[in-house]
């Protein structure tokens, strides 16, 4: 059973952070709200989302598990306006996924969740460096290291406590120094690992820009990047696996 009312917004914010990843995912139909972890095809990067029952208008379910095309989902959800409602009734005999906006109804064919990639485990890691920073500043980084290089480079200066972006191309290089007075905070460790671009960009595009999100960092480690959706009531999580530089 399953039977939810949300607005447009927070389904559309939910949709976009775990599609830049993956094209079909399987969702948790969880009492107390929806739970989403998958890998992309080459395992290099993953995402872990929950979404409270508060979050809704209204949420009913009761522990079900679902397989969904993003892609479909995520046409559907354009067709709403900001700030309009969008209703989800599961046929489970059918298993069709029922959808509705104002006057609009869609049926949407469901994916068995065995066909769908495995979910990943989401590996325990003490890394010992964390920078909260806006994601402005990940945007502005991102799209400076663009300009130059395919691959980037994250780090922490526990020294001269400081958070730093590198991206080496051909001919340009890009520097990028925050320093802990312009961050919202820092928990200084030696740190640097270095990231293939194309994936940062696509998880860049999902982090909210006004928002605060948390970096843990190591040294030749994965990166993984924490934010919050709808108003506080939902969490994102990115894990991104790093390019192992040959000395």
């Amino acid at each position: 059973m399953f039977k939810a009312i949300v607005s447009a917004d927070t389904l559309r914010d939910t949709l976009d952070s775990v599609s830049v990843l993956v094209d079909e995912c399987k969702i948790h139909l969880n009492e107390d709200g929806l739970e989403i972890r998958a890998v992309d095809p080459a395992n290099v990067g993953m995402v872990d989302l929950e979404l409270s029952a508060d979050a809704f208008e209204s949420y009913e379910a009761d522990g079900g598990l679902i397989g969904v095309n993003l892609s479909r989902l995520e046409d559907i959800a354009g067709m709403a306006d900001a700030g309009q409602l969008v209703q989800f009734e599961l046929d489970e005999e059918t298993r069709k996924l029922h959808i509705r906006i104002e006057g609009l109804e869609y049926t949407l064919a469901l994916i068995d969740p065995d066909s769908i990639r495995q979910e990943p485990d989401l590996p325990d890691l003490d890394l010992p460096a964390q920078v909260v920073v806006e994601g402005a500043d990940i945007d502005r980084a991102v799209r400076a290291a663009d300009m130059v290089s395919d691959h980037i480079a994250l780090g922490v200066d526990a020294e001269k406590e400081l958070f730093y972006v590198d991206a080496e191309g051909d001919t340009d290089d890009v520097h990028l120094e925050l320093e802990r007075e312009d961050l919202i905070d820092l928990e200084a460790g030696d740190a640097r690992s270095l990231f293939s671009l194309d994936y940062l960009k696509d998880m860049n595009k999902a982090l909210p820009k006004d928002a605060e999100v948390t970096l843990e960092l190591g040294e030749e480690f994965p990166v993984k990047l924490h934010f919050d959706i709808a108003e506080g009531l939902g969490s994102v999580t990115y894990m991104l696996a790093p390019r192992i530089q040959s000395n």
